[in-house]
């Protein structure tokens, strides 16, 4: 049995140091994010320095280390839910946006670094250039994110975990290295801009889920070499590009509609 003294001791912890449900799954994000860089660095890095032949490693690593990109995007979807549902702690979005910058800022940041060390048609200093943008983009989101107050329901900028697994789509599309550049800063502009983003509720997030899945499973065909699993991988990254491109769009003409409606409401009420 524990003392009295120790029992009094816990009861009297502040709140800003207990942990709740939500703060856990914010860890594992934090988790999944470093671990992705330890992939990329033992199976892809390395090998590469040393002039290993196991191209099946890298190939491998790759994939688990998006993979756990991933489930850290799983980890940042589910820990909002379960604050809401549940309860979160003081501490809970400064954890969050911390996590969020290992996950979907560092570990993108250097699986794009990486490719531009290993990659045939790369360029090793242009693409840490690309690299850096990609990491200040997520900073400057985040930091935005923590003190800008937008309408409910909605993300001004590209979410960062969407702006993770667009990036990281570009570089296993492939493309070559001058498209693949200009996408990786497309996209950080695009996490910047103001263009608005649905948050994922309701439908929308078991959709969301529901893709994340998806691409699991088509980076373990690509992974084990499955038949027709390049095509596959390629498919899934080319959709993720395609949905980073229309949302934007759709988002753009939606504001633009409702202006139009604004000022068609505005000389109507004008009007004798």
């Amino acid at each position: 049995m524990p003392d009295a003294d120790e029992v009094d001791e816990a009861e009297e912890m502040p709140l800003s140091l207990r942990l709740s449900i939500a703060d856990t799954l914010t860890l594992g994000n934090a988790t999944c994010g470093f671990m992705a860089v330890y992939f990329t660095t033992t199976g892809i890095l390395i090998p590469h320095l040393t002039g290993s032949q196991e191209t099946g490693m890298a190939r491998h690593s790759a994939a688990t280390a998006v993979i756990l990109m991933l489930c850290a995007a799983v980890f940042d979807l589910f820990d909002g839910l379960v604050a809401r549902k549940l309860r979160s702690s003081p501490m809970g979005a400064e954890l969050d946006n911390l996590s969020d910058l290992i996950s979907f800022g560092l570990a993108p940041a250097y699986f794009v670094l990486v490719y531009g060390m290993v990659a045939d048609d790369a360029h090793q200093r242009v693409a840490a250039v690309g690299a850096i943008v990609v990491l200040l983009a997520v900073v400057l989101r985040l930091a935005r994110f923590s003190c800008v107050t937008v309408k409910d329901g909605t993300f001004q900028g590209m979410p960062s975990p969407f702006g993770a697994l667009t990036v990281v789509s570009i570089v296993l599309l492939e493309l070559p290295f001058a498209a693949t550049l200009m996408a990786i800063l497309g996209t950080a502009w695009l996490m910047v801009s103001r263009v608005e983003y649905p948050k994922p509720r309701g439908p929308l997030a078991v959709a969301m889920l529901s893709w994340i899945v998806a691409a699991m499973g088509l980076l373990a065909a690509w992974a084990f070499d499955a038949p027709g699993g390049q095509l596959l991988l390629q498919t899934g990254c080319a959709l993720q590009l395609v949905l980073g491109a229309v949302i934007p769009l759709f988002a753009t003409a939606r504001r633009v509609n409702n202006f139009r409606d604004n000022r068609r409401e505005a000389r109507a009420a004008q009007l004798p």
